[in-house]
């Protein structure tokens, strides 16, 4: 699974990885502010550093080398899923569609010491995106939900963002946001809740020196722009079948992690709907996309 430019203080801290931070390439391996590590896939780590100065928080992604590929096909596959990826975020930032900016990046690393011709890994510098995921943004809110209920509480606190009101808004938010990303021929291929992420437009949780503070309970806002994040799968794709695959990985992820708010996905379909020219068509194919899942649903 590929890693998110997401906040650090919003997901849980890995610990215990098997990877050191020494294998970080330079110059992130001997700085007196090392990369803070913040999750670990099949294929890269991902962690919180600064760029150029401290005030510039920025997500590192790191595609270590692996060791049992033979080094030639490691570097060239490093290579192209590190360009591939950069390529599409920087092709989305130009049209328009809110990803992280890229600021800088390296396909190769250096050489490692005694391994010839085996190179370090390649590594990405993205934008930071200061905020949390729609699926940590959307539990918390059903969990203040479900509380009010619980308490006794006919009318939910409107200013805590606890009506449907804002659910629904944020699914228009989630469908335009998709759409535009398809009307410029882009396919995310891993579009789930946890890499949506709700950009944080008022400041309410910085802590004033540039660090985000960790949401609580209380913290059930569904204010804030949709980004798009962790693009290591996408294609260029101008093929309504691939764009009706996208919205149905995405429409399984919200039965599976949030099925109690399922029902406000035709939300996200009636935003995608109108956010681009050829958008109904590809509705259209989603109902045979979800025809072929039942029935292999139904045959195991």
């Amino acid at each position: 699974m590929e890693e998110s430019a997401v906040s650090p203080d919003l997901i849980p801290i890995v610990t215990n990885l098997s990877t050191p931070l020494s294998i970080l390439p330079s110059p992130f391996n001997d700085i007196q502010d090392p990369p803070r590590l913040i999750t670990q896939g099949a294929e890269a780590l991902l962690y919180r550093t600064r760029f150029l100065t401290s005030a510039h928080t920025c997500a590192l992604k790191y595609r270590p080398s692996k060791s049992w590929r033979h080094p030639a096909l490691d570097v060239r596959l490093t290579r192209h899923r590190i360009l591939s990826e950069a390529r599409t975020l920087v092709r989305c930032r130009r049209e328009g569609v809110s990803v992280p900016a890229v600021w800088s990046l390296d396909w190769e690393g250096g050489e490692v010491a005694g391994q010839t011709g085996r190179r370090s890994g390649g590594w990405m510098m993205m934008e930071w995106i200061e905020g949390d995921t729609v699926r940590n943004s959307l539990n918390r809110w059903l969990n203040a939900r479900n509380a009010s209920f619980e308490d006794g509480t006919e009318q939910w606190d409107t200013t805590k963002a606890q009506s449907e009101e804002f659910a629904v808004e944020l699914m228009r938010k989630i469908g335009h946001a998709i759409g535009r990303m398809h009307e410029i021929g882009i396919v995310h291929g891993d579009l789930t809740t946890s890499n949506l992420m709700l950009r944080n437009t008022k400041g309410e949780m910085g802590l004033g020196n540039g660090n985000p503070r960790l949401p609580t309970a209380t913290d059930t806002s569904l204010d804030g722009d949709v980004v798009l994040i962790d693009f290591g799968l996408a294609t260029q794709s101008v093929q309504d079948e691939d764009k009706a695959v996208d919205l149905y990985v995405l429409e399984r992820a919200f039965g599976s992690t949030h099925p109690t708010v399922e029902k406000l996905f035709k939300k996200v379909l009636i935003a995608y709907g109108l956010s681009y020219k050829g958008a109904l068509v590809v509705l259209r194919r989603l109902e045979d996309v979800r025809m072929r899942g039942r029935k292999r649903s139904m045959l195991g």
